[in-house]
């Protein structure tokens, strides 16, 4: 299954960097940026070593004031290309009072672009600006595949699920979708024809990430495997086929995913360009093609899938209760970095910071590396708002007390008694904090009594200041006419509380 995380930070074009008039930065030397942008600048580094070459990853705007300049400045440039820069910015003080003629040849000879830093433009506003240009980019990629995310999930709820999803895919990628069955035929297509001879390598490509294809690049000089292929058999079996894999044909971009549990299905992707994003919106597109294809989805899981696609949408959950049934359901909030943990459950939501899970309440729920997770307890179809808002505190509740997993726990005393006598005691006492009570004060008191009356780690679990924490327990305690340093009124609170 291909990875979802957030897609990469697209790299700066140098002509954007050019463009900003508060800089005054002027290209006097290399290849002129031209309609794509010029040079693609990852990074800014300062240096002025004479040969900055054991310094550089590759990829930046190197920045110099030449303090070290060698007398060859040609060996200077060709050993910022060999290190992979992307161009060098020479400042014009305090050594230099313009850009050496001698380096402007040298980097029109090795294809480096030369741009000129002004006297009053520091080093430190450049890479500012690269920063600032990045993290626009970056929001604006995050943007595109969250609408994707959406658009996605729409075309999944639709009567023909499989070929909407590829024609969404298509559409948001601005190419070509393809399901290619195990004989490489296409099964589905969505999107215009890409370029001749474009249709074959990708065919090719999927011959790379089906199942049993052997070593991965088989067949295709110029497939790349992504970095970090699905787990398999050890070194004494046979070597497992990657999940993904790119190639160009011609100016076409293509991409090849294997369809998980789909019997050899291979999702194809043909685009004039490549975009961070786009490998994160075509896992999203291969992570529902498995459900939809998988041939040991029977009728009753496909309506499931549809079912969470349709809660997400806003669907009331009596609408689709028919088709999830009523349950028991555990719902499960998950924050932290990496592959969303699905806890063996196809009904996940990761649309938001925080990875939303519905599982059947019979199903052990473990601790997952990386990953933080609050549980509800197990509730009804009719309940799972409730439920959803209990998992959110378990969540919040581990984010402070600083553990893997918390529950919300339904045992104890309070079990034995009458829910509806519970709840009735519950609304009187809290009554005197509104009606109905402000969720602020409401979700304060809650957190700051299942911590122990702590301000910091309450402040921490929502998110606020130590001193709203304070002012909002204040006002409860003044609304209740009650002393909340008392075991016994905090005990009667939480009782309360958990039954609100």
């Amino acid at each position: 299954m291909p990875d979802l995380a957030a897609p990469p930070t697209a790299p700066v074009q140098l002509s954007a960097l050019l463009a900003r008039r508060d800089l005054g930065l002027r290209q006097v030397a290399g290849p002129p940026a031209g309609e794509g942008g010029g040079a693609a600048v990852h990074w800014v580094h300062t240096s002025e070593m004479a040969d900055p070459y054991p310094y550089l990853l590759g990829g930046e705007l190197l920045l110099t004031a030449g303090v070290q300049l060698a007398d060859d400045p040609d060996r200077y440039a060709a050993r910022i290309v060999a290190a992979g820069g992307a161009a060098l910015g020479f400042g014009l003080a305090p050594v230099y009072d313009t850009v050496p003629d001698a380096l402007g040849a040298a980097c029109d000879r090795h294809g480096l672009p030369l741009v000129e830093v002004p006297t009053r433009t520091p080093f430190t506003a450049v890479a500012r600006a690269v920063w600032g240009l990045m993290a626009e980019a970056r929001h604006h990629e995050l943007r595109r595949v969250s609408q994707a995310q959406q658009g996605l999930a729409a075309a999944a709820a639709r009567p023909d699920p499989v070929p909407a999803v590829l024609r969404q895919l298509a559409t948001r990628l601005g190419g070509r979708a393809v399901l290619l069955a195990p004989d490489g035929t296409a099964l589905q297509a969505a999107g215009r024809e890409p370029e001749p001879g474009a249709r074959e390598a990708l065919a090719a490509l999927a011959r790379v990430v089906r199942p049993g294809a052997g070593a991965p690049g088989a067949g295709t000089p110029g497939a790349q495997p992504p970095p970090s292929p699905t787990p398999g058999a050890g070194p004494a079996g046979p070597r497992p086929a990657p999940t993904s894999a790119t190639d160009t044909a011609g100016s076409a971009h293509l991409a090849a995913y294997a369809v998980a549990g789909g019997e050899g299905l291979v999702l194809g992707v043909a685009t004039t360009s490549r975009e961070p994003g786009d490998h994160t919106i075509a896992g999203v597109a291969v992570v529902l093609l498995s459900l939809l294809t998988a041939p040991r989805q029977g009728a009753d899981e496909a309506a499931r899938s549809s079912a969470l696609v349709r809660l997400l949408l806003g669907a009331a959950p009596a609408d689709v209760s028919p088709l999830l049934g009523e349950g028991p359901w555990t719902v499960v909030h998950a924050h932290g970095t990496g592959a969303p943990p699905a806890l063996g459950s196809p009904l996940v939501d990761t649309s938001a910071d925080t990875v939303r899970i519905l599982l059947p309440a019979d199903r052990e729920v473990a601790r997952h590396p990386g990953w933080t997770l609050g549980l509800s307890a197990p509730a009804a179809l009719r309940d799972l708002p409730a439920a959803d808002a209990q998992a959110g505190r378990a969540l919040r509740h581990a984010k402070a007390t600083r553990t893997l997993l918390s529950r919300h726990g339904t045992t104890g005393l309070a079990a034995l008694l009458d829910p509806t006598e519970a709840a009735a005691h519950a609304r009187t006492l809290l009554a005197p904090l509104g009606d109905p009570p402000p969720p602020a004060l409401l979700e304060t008191l809650r957190t700051w009594l299942a911590l122990h009356g702590s301000w910091d780690r309450t402040a921490v679990a929502l998110a606020i200041h130590r001193n709203t924490v304070r002012q909002r327990i204040g006002r409860c305690a003044t609304l209740l006419g009650s002393d909340l340093d008392d075991m016994d009124v905090r005990t009667e609170l939480w009782f309360a509380l958990r039954r609100e």
